[in-house]
């Protein structure tokens, strides 16, 4: 990506977030996000949904379990199914803030795209995990730089944005990782398997979910399904489902000052002590602390 693209992408984002977070647009599933600090010392912990975020200035980080994953300007961080992450601007200021452009994936429109190309993702006994960094390039940045143009021409969204989010994921297909994108919509892959389990599980993550269910509903017998969804989310149905019961924990008992005991029976713990201790050993303080540190920050969800 050229530095005169670049820096008109930083233009248009910059001009399309009134304040730091998430700023939707008027494009549906398209948002800009920024960031003017990393002063912030408590990271974000939030569920990444299938998405392509493409970084035009400063740099982040996320964590998935064991793993960082960096990037910065001229970077894209793809994620393909929901995972539970840490998230960190590492490089960003008031004068040269952190900006990326946010599309969320349209499995749809990427299953179609898949049947017109006649793209086929490789067939393969391994699953990839699902989120990856790539290299925005030149192809790649002047259909997300025609994608963010029409942010100034609001009146041609409803005409030309569809066909302009469809070049963006053709550029993604045609790019490094296009065979572990074709995974997302393409039926009975390991992915799409997987996806389904990671669903369930975020649907009814306050229940009692055996693993046999999931791999019945994955198709797959016990042991693959162990071994294809760690490789995917980089963590077991169990400790997935521990992260979204405790995030959403957090969720409520910051945005609906829930206290501790009654946050912890609403996710679906049946001890407040088993609770406390696998909430500090996720987010590093027990339950009071760790709300009453973020209010002091004056924390927010989206964040």
């Amino acid at each position: 990506m050229d530095n005169f693209l670049q820096q008109e992408l930083i233009d248009l984002i910059d001009q399309n977030s009134s304040a730091d977070g998430v700023n939707p647009t008027p494009v549906p599933g398209v948002s800009c996000f920024r960031a003017s600090s990393t002063d912030t010392p408590i990271p974000s912990v939030q569920v990444y949904e299938p998405s392509l975020c493409v970084i035009v200035q400063g740099r982040k980080q996320l964590i998935l379990e064991e793993e960082v994953y960096r990037y910065g300007a001229a970077d894209y961080l793809v994620t393909t199914v929901d995972l539970p992450v840490i998230g960190k601007v590492v490089e960003a200021s008031p004068d040269k803030p952190y900006l990326c452009l946010k599309i969320d994936i349209d499995q749809q429109q990427l299953s179609e795209l898949l049947i017109h190309t006649g793209q086929v993702a490789t067939p393969s006994n391994s699953s990839k995990r699902g989120v990856f960094v790539g290299k925005t390039d030149a192809c790649m940045g002047e259909s997300v730089l025609r994608l963010a143009r029409l942010l100034e021409t609001p009146e041609d969204i409803p005409v030309l944005a569809n066909q302009m989010l469809r070049e963006v994921y053709y550029r993604l297909l045609r790019g490094e990782y296009g065979d572990t994108v074709a995974q997302i919509s393409q039926h009975g892959s390991h992915m799409q398997r997987i996806a389904a389990a990671v669903q369930k599980l975020k649907d009814d993550f306050r229940q009692q979910i055996s693993v046999e269910t999931l791999a019945e509903l994955a198709g797959m017998s016990l042991s693959s399904f162990h071994l294809h969804f760690k490789s995917v989310t980089a963590m077991s149905p169990l400790q997935f489902q521990k992260r979204l019961r405790l995030m959403e924990a957090r969720r409520i008992m910051l945005g609906d000052a829930a206290d501790a005991s009654s946050a912890a029976y609403h996710v679906g713990y049946e001890s407040p002590s088993q609770f406390s201790r696998e909430y500090a050993r996720m987010f590093g303080n027990p339950p009071r602390r760790d709300i009453s540190l973020l209010r002091e920050q004056g924390y927010t969800l989206e964040a």
